[in-house]
């Protein structure tokens, strides 16, 4: 598989496509105009050479059966309860000194959470399900101190995180931070630029609209208390999927079962690169982004009352909040004996990639998203399927791979679909010049079981109709498929003018309505 590197540090060799800048750009859906390419539509064309997989160049699929080889399995463990309770005597039985300390505690916690964020989040008692935005940022004591951000940081990463207290489940989804989404007053931009632009408050209200859910509570942690946290735990047991050697991340972790101080589980929470050999490194960073929380979670509620009242305190240093001391201990109390092995579930949006205009765009697989957002609404795993949701980090049964959310979702919940791909191989173009048409359309391809190769732009933005392209001998009738699905299409057999990977070939025509 064509790894997708996207860092803002550094670009891609000569030949192949810049990776992905976090720059907010505007896109405001109006047509784009370049000037043609070869009309040619293989990796080459791309200049991808090297040690890479030789076909399905930007699917996510493509390698996760021999990474599921790689990742063990997380062993179940039930947790020991009671220790909570404890925790909670410990700050909050003391008379006036304690009261004094945690005034002091809900100061820094709640600094930075201003009157504008307070008012956008949903009221909802903690003894109910509800939902919490987390996220974290690039910023640390070194960053400040060196001047390099002009006091600007980006939302590294973005977790939306349903909390049942009642259930005694979490589940923990991971937002691509390329997503494209309209963010109010500043149009369609991904939504990671929703914390630049409006900070906390405009964070979560385009989270909340894209997800259709409202969310209680929010949270910010930066690198620093990422590490203290871990440390104050006396590290955490994680399962590394693969030994970690990226300079960008921080430096090396061995792979396998060990426990990790603040420093490497930082590491395993920042590396993309690592990855490369696999995919999309997003997606991974994202999935043991999860895994780790799920072990801080373990340890955690299994420690004794002096770690867990020493651990709170360092939260508090650095993580900022708008829930008091006394909420994140009533709400890690409700939710002591759960088994994190089982009751915490893990997944990500499904998303469409797309390189476009010399970029790439991350476009919500709508469909899918809505009727995950349902089964996670409802308490239910993310996928049909619980084993495919467990927090086990790494992309072992897809669980964070977008295709395999969307199909699983949907299938799950309508076997009947028509037009079934049968996982036949198909690359989409964008021939219409319409922002996210060739995406929309993969999305929906990907919905009905197809295995899209690549999604792009085509050779030009000239094609007025929407042409399905096969090779002679191959069976037209999944041609005609294909242009059922997409509601546009002319099966055209190939004539030796387009090269392409897979065995169907989808040029978006003007004719074609994106999906909303």
């Amino acid at each position: 598989m064509a790894s997708r590197k996207r860092s803002s540090f550094d670009s891609f060799p000569t030949g192949e496509p810049p990776r992905r800048s976090n720059t907010p750009r505007r896109r405001d859906g109006s047509d784009r105009r370049q000037q043609p390419v070869a009309r040619s539509y293989s990796r080459a064309a791309y200049g991808d050479t090297g040690n890479r997989a030789p076909s399905s160049s930007y699917s996510r699929q493509s390698t996760q059966a021999e990474y599921s080889r790689i990742r063990a399995k997380k062993r179940r463990r039930k947790i020991i309860g009671g220790v909570v309770g404890a925790l909670l005597a410990v700050l909050l039985v003391g008379g006036g000194a304690a009261l004094a300390y945690m005034g002091v505690l809900n100061g820094k916690l709640g600094a930075g959470v201003d009157d504008e964020t307070r008012a956008v989040l949903s009221d909802k008692s903690l003894s109910e399900p509800f939902y919490m935005l987390i996220m974290g940022t690039d910023k640390s004591a070194a960053r400040e101190q060196s001047g390099e951000t002009d006091d600007t940081y980006r939302s590294d990463s973005m977790m939306l995180a349903r909390i049942d207290p009642v259930q005694k489940k979490v589940t923990l989804v991971s937002i691509e931070r390329d997503t494209l989404v309209d963010i109010e007053g500043y149009g369609v931009n991904k939504i990671n630029a929703a914390y630049t632009f409006g900070g906390p408050a405009l964070a979560v209200k385009t989270v909340s609209k894209f997800a259709g859910v409202p969310i209680s509570h929010y949270a910010e942690i930066n690198f620093d208390g990422f590490k203290a946290v871990v440390d104050a735990l006396g590290g955490v047991e994680v399962d590394v999927p693969i030994t970690i050697d990226d300079d960008l991340a921080g430096g090396h972790v061995d792979a396998g079962l060990q426990t990790l101080n603040g420093d490497q589980a930082l590491i395993l929470c920042r590396s993309r690169h690592a990855y490369d050999d696999y995919g999309s490194g997003d997606y991974y960073r994202a999935a043991n982004q999860r895994m780790v929380l799920g072990a801080i979670a373990k340890k955690l509620l299994e420690t004794d009352p002096a770690t867990m009242a020493n651990t709170v305190t360092s939260l508090c240093d650095y993580v900022t909040t708008d829930m008091k001391v006394s909420d994140i201990a009533s709400v890690a109390m409700s939710m002591c004996g759960m088994d994190t092995s089982t009751d915490i579930y893990s997944t990500m949006n499904p998303t469409t990639s797309s390189y476009e205009d010399g970029g790439w765009y991350e476009y919500s697989n709508n469909e899918a998203w809505a009727a995950m957002m349902k089964r996670i609404d409802q308490g239910l795993s993310p996928t049909p399927d619980e084993s495919d949701s467990q927090n086990n980090g790494g992309v072992t049964d897809g669980t964070i791979s977008g295709e395999y959310i969307a199909q699983s979702v949907l299938y799950g919940e309508e076997s009947s679909l028509s037009d079934n791909g049968s996982g036949e191989q198909v690359e989409v173009r964008n021939g219409s010049g319409t922002s996210g048409a060739a995406a929309s359309a993969s999305s929906s391809l990907t919905n009905r079981g197809y295995d899209i190769t690549t999604t792009g732009d085509a050779d030009s933005y000239d094609y007025s109709k929407t042409l399905v392209i096969y090779d002679k001998g191959t069976d037209a009738s999944v041609a005609q498929s294909i242009a059922n699905v997409l509601g546009v299409g002319t099966p055209t057999v190939n004539d030796g003018s387009y090269t392409y990977d897979g065995a169907y070939l989808v040029i978006i025509g003007k004719d074609y309505k994106a999906k909303s």
